[in-house]
């Protein structure tokens, strides 16, 4: 495979640079999404047996514990939404909410899958070093996200019957 080759220090600046580049443009593509975009979870972000409507993130990763310990950047851009809290507890706040969850974990998708871009001009360590890291950035998010969703999804259920 043909790799760009860079002295070391030019190197890490550019890891570093093109990972908040990269986390930069994937939370911009998310955030322009048009809300009907967001009406529903596709494939990737459906929800999984295993899941059991948010349950399972509770009892085996205590996520409860330390999902609000980690930042949201939910309103980074104007007009963006925080998931800090509920915009409101009808219906209709729910469901913008739980669109906001589907924003914010495919931006986590989306930059998590550039990661192997790294390959391009890093050494095999290297690369596999910063495929790592874009893992563990932005995996709990990603969990977070779809924690809150079915939690969410659960209680819309209940009040729509």
């Amino acid at each position: 495979m043909l790799r760009l080759v860079m002295p070391q220090t030019l190197t890490v600046l550019v890891d570093i640079v093109a990972w908040g580049a990269f986390h930069a443009a994937t939370g911009y593509a998310a955030y322009r999404l048009d809300d009907s975009r967001l009406a529903r979870d596709g494939w990737l972000l459906r929800q999984r047996s295993f899941e059991d409507s948010g349950r399972w993130y509770r009892r085996r990763l205590r996520i409860h514990r330390w999902k609000d310990r980690l930042p949201e950047a939910g309103d980074l851009f104007r007009g963006g939404t925080s998931k800090r809290r509920l915009p409101a507890y009808d219906v209709a706040g729910l469901e913008a909410f739980a669109r906001e969850t589907r924003r914010a974990e495919l931006a986590h998708w989306w930059a998590l899958a550039c990661g192997p871009l790294f390959v391009l001009w890093n050494p095999p360590l290297a690369a596999a070093l910063l495929v790592t890291y874009g893992v563990l950035v932005n995996l709990p998010f990603i969990l977070i996200q779809r924690y809150n969703r079915f939690r969410i999804d659960a209680l819309m259920e209940r009040l729509r019957r």
